[in-house]
C-alpha cells in the first residue's frame, strides 16, 4: 500500500443479483485530502461508503483504510475511521451531551478521557450552550454539527461523509462547511464525501471522482476539470458531462430526499 495514502481501493466491486452497483473501483486518497464521490442517484456513491466503513462486503475486489485491510480488519478500520450516514444517527431522545457519552462508550474511549473529549467536541461543534437540550428540539444544523461531533468524538484517522448537508437551509449547510474545514486543518483529517452540491465539492474537495453506473468516468482537482471543458465552466458543466445527465433532471428525487430529511430531523 501507498503508505502517503490513507484509502486505497482495488478493483472493488459489488453487486446485487445481476446489477453491479460498483463497478472495479480504483482510487487512492491522499492523507490529510478531503475527497469527494460526485455522480447521479444510483451511480454507486453510497455503496462503495458502505464498503470501505465495512457496513457492507464487496463482491470482489479488496481496499485498505487507515493502513488496514477492510475485510481482514474490520475492528481496527472500524476503530480509524468515523462514519456520517445520510439518515439521522443522534437520538432525539437524549441530549446532546447524553448521545456523545454513549458514543464514547461504544467506541471504548477511556472513562478518565470521556468528559474532556465530550466537552472539547462541544466546544468545537459550538453546541456548548445546548449540550442538555434533547436533540428533537435541535435544528436540522444543529443535529448535523453534532453528528459530526459523534464521528469525530475518537479522533478518527478517516472520516466519511454520506451527503453531510442534505436537507440543510443555506446558512446551516455553509456552518457545516467551515466545521468540515476546520477539522481538515486542525487534525488533519482524511475525509471522503458524497454530494449532489456541486457548490460544495468545489469549496470543500482538494480532488473529485466522478462516478457513473458504478465505474470512475473522470477525476481530478476541481479547477483542472474545470479548466479542461472551457474558462467559463463550472462543476454543473462537468456533472452533465461525465453522468450524461443535468442536476435538474436528478433535482426531482433530491428534493425527496431533502424533504424526507428534514421531516426526520423536525420529527
Amino acid at each position: 500500500m501507498d503508505t502517503s495514502a490513507a484509502i486505497q481501493t482495488f478493483d472493488l466491486t459489488r453487486s446485487f443479483g445481476n446489477q453491479v452497483a460498483l463497478d472495479s473501483l480504483n482510487l487512492t486518497v491522499e492523507k490529510g485530502n478531503i475527497f469527494g464521490l460526485l455522480g447521479p442517484n444510483g451511480a454507486g456513491k453510497s455503496t462503495a461508503i458502505k464498503i470501505l466503513t465495512t457496513l457492507l462486503e464487496p463482491t470482489s475486489g479488496s481496499a485498505k483504510v487507515a493502513g488496514y485491510d477492510i475485510a481482514k480488519s474490520p475492528a481496527l478500520v472500524r476503530a480509524h475511521t468515523g462514519y456520517v450516514p445520510q439518515l439521522i444517527s443522534a437520538d432525539g431522545a437524549l441530549t446532546g451531551k447524553e448521545n456523545l457519552l454513549l458514543f464514547a462508550r461504544l467506541y471504548g474511549i477511556p472513562k478518565s478521557e470521556r468528559g474532556k473529549r465530550i466537552q472539547e467536541v462541544l466546544r468545537f461543534m459550538q453546541l456548548e450552550d445546548s449540550s442538555d437540550k434533547l436533540v428533537k428540539n435541535y435544528s436540522g444544523g444543529m443535529i448535523r454539527r453534532l453528528e459530526l461531533g459523534l464521528a469525530i468524538l475518537h479522533e478518527p484517522d478517516v472520516l466519511f461523509l454520506d451527503e453531510p448537508t442534505i436537507g440543510l437551509d443555506p446558512i446551516a449547510r455553509r456552518m457545516v462547511w467551515a466545521h468540515l474545514k476546520d477539522l481538515s486543518s486542525k487534525y488533519k483529517m482524511t475525509m471522503l464525501i458524497t454530494t449532489h452540491d456541486m457548490e460544495e465539492a468545489d469549496e470543500l474537495c482538494d480532488e473529485l471522482a466522478f462516478l457513473h453506473q458504478g465505474k470512475v468516468v473522470g477525476q481530478g482537482k476541481p479547477a483542472d476539470l474545470k479548466a479542461s471543458i472551457g474558462p467559463d465552466a463550472d462543476l454543473n458543466d462537468v456533472f452533465i458531462l461525465f453522468s450524461g445527465t443535468s442536476l435538474k433532471e436528478e433535482g426531482r428525487y433530491r428534493d425527496v430526499q431533502q424533504t424526507r430529511g428534514s421531516a426526520s430531523r423536525h420529527g
